[in-house]
Parts: C-alpha cells; sequence; structure tokens
C-alpha cells in the first residue's frame, strides 16, 4: 500500500536529483525475533535517499525504535540484510563515522559541562580537546546554547538537555542522523520549539534524518516522507511523500496543506491498526 500527498510549486525538494543515484541505506526484508520470541520486525524493506527526512510512525510496540536500532547497529537480524550503498564500511559492517543516535532522554553525563558533554564523540575519536573546541563551539552555536558551553545538565531546562544531545550527535558530522522519539517528554511548546530546530539543522548542513515518533502532526511537520508501521511484527504498511509549497513554520501548522497532510497520514495509521488487527 502506498499514499500519496503532493502540493504543487514545491520549495522544499524532498531530495536533490543527484543525491538520488545511490541509495543512503536499504532495508531489505529485515526481521527480528528476541530471544524471548517476540517478533519484532517481519519482512520490512525500507530505502533511504540521502538528504531526506523520514518519520517512523506506529502505534506503540510496532518495532519503530528496533528497526532504527538495527540500522544503527545496536542491533542485529534475525533475516534479512542492511546495505549501505554509499558508504565505506567497517569490519562491524557499519558505516565509518557516519551515524548518529539521539535517544528519547538525552543521557548526558551530570559530572560533565556542555562542552565536555558535546566533546564525547570527538574525545572517543582520539581528537584533543583543544583541537576540538573550535568544532564544539561551532556546533553549539548552531542549537543556541554557545552560551551555555561551562553549564552542567543540571542547570539546564529539559529542552536544553536536548539541544545538547543534538549538538553532540552533530559534531561528528554523520551523514545519518538517527532520532528515537527525543521530544515525547517535553511541553508542547518546547517541543514545537525544537521541531523548527532540528528542521532549520536539517535544510542547513544536508544530513538525512529518520525520525521516530507518535505523533501524527509531529510527523507531518517535519518530514518530506513518512513511512507507517503495522502494529507486532512491525513492517511498512504505508509510505507517503509530503512536499509542500509552503515554508513550515508557526503559519503553515495553521495552513489547509497542513490539515490536509495530517488527515492522510492519520487515514494511514488507521488503516495499518486495522490491517494488524484482520492479520490475528
Amino acid at each position: 500500500m502506498k499514499d500519496v500527498m503532493t502540493a504543487s510549486q514545491p520549495s522544499m525538494s524532498s531530495v536533490p536529483t543527484q543525491a538520488r543515484k545511490r541509495p543512503l541505506v536499504v532495508m531489505e526484508q529485515v526481521s527480528k525475533m528476541f530471544s524471548s520470541g517476540t517478533v519484532a520486525l517481519s519482512g520490512m524493506s525500507l530505502t533511504v535517499e540521502s538528504g531526506e527526512f523520514i518519520s517512523l510512525l506506529g502505534p506503540s510496540g510496532c518495532g519503530k525504535s528496533t528497526a532504527l536500532r538495527i540500522i544503527a547497529g545496536l542491533g542485529d537480524v534475525s533475516s534479512g540484510r542492511i546495505d549501505w550503498p554509499s558508504s565505506r564500511i567497517n569490519s562491524k559492517g557499519l558505516p565509518e563515522g557516519d551515524i548518529s543516535f539521539v535517544f528519547q532522554e538525552p543521557t548526558l553525563m551530570p559530572w560533565k559541562n556542555v562542552l565536555d558533554n558535546v566533546y564525547l564523540p570527538l574525545r572517543l575519536r582520539g581528537v584533543s580537546k583543544a583541537a576540538a573546541r573550535e568544532e564544539i563551539m561551532a556546533v553549539l552555536a548552531t542549537v543556541g546554547l554557545q552560551d551555555f558551553a561551562e553549564a552542567y545538565p543540571r542547570e539546564l531546562s529539559g529542552g536544553m538537555k536536548m539541544r545538547v544531545s543534538i549538538a553532540r550527535a552533530l559534531v561528528t558530522k554523520p551523514k545519518l542522523l538517527l532520532m528515537d522519539e527525543p521530544f515525547a517528554a517535553l511541553d508542547e511548546i518546547t517541543r514545537q520549539k525544537l521541531n523548527d530546530d532540528v528542521l532549520r539543522l536539517w535544510k542547513e548542513t544536508g544530513i538525512t534524518v529518520i525520525f521516530v515518533t507518535h505523533s501524527v502532526f509531529e510527523s507531518a511537520y517535519l518530514s518530506n516522507r513518512i513511512v507507517v508501521m503495522k502494529a507486532r511484527p512491525g513492517r511498512v504498511h504505508g509510505d507517503i511523500p509530503l512536499v509542500t509549497s509552503l515554508e513550515r513554520d508557526a503559519h503553515y501548522r495553521t495552513s489547509e496543506e497542513y490539515r490536509q497532510a495530517c488527515e492522510t497520514v492519520s487515514r494511514s495509521l488507521i488503516g495499518a491498526i486495522n490491517a494488524a488487527k484482520e492479520d490475528r
């Protein structure tokens, strides 16, 4: 099943033509069974092009986070394969330095200040703090935290902590940013502000983003493509391209185009839930 939502004269092109030649990552018939016997994914296939912003949307327990972790190399497949056509692969079968992960919680080290928390992935690569400092300050500036480099996590709001986590993910300049419901625990105002920040960073850097969410509204606002998943075992139910002629901002949230996008995505999600019931 494939749902389509488009608008005329798009200003946010989904992916540059030259980037379509070789996908960034391909999931091919991936299944995952845990040791308990639970089947989290069954025959899931997904092709991710460079520069896309993809949301994985589906009910709780449909395998969204499992799929994300498998792409990140944080879990093995039971069957199927993950290919990286555009990357140099290391001995673990993962692209060299091309992936960063933002988890549901900021996972900051409370005894380290903001600068040292962002420095961590570079330190693990053997880069000295002196050599990394300029890059760290630059990435903190991109998330609006250049004045908080010496602050500690206990001194930050929830939204600021998540910005630190995003800065830490970006400091290695990855090709692919994986985000697992990063804003779920935040209030609506902070969540909307961080949505805008992530969109701005995506447009400025050209990074590829795969974003896990339960929210129809968040997925329709952020994404240029939404992959709707069936309930366990997870697999793709709908693949919805979203191209808009409008800037995605506060005005877009009240536009008819956004309302229609949310309606299209909602219908696909309801269809996925009903299809999963019929499969049982």
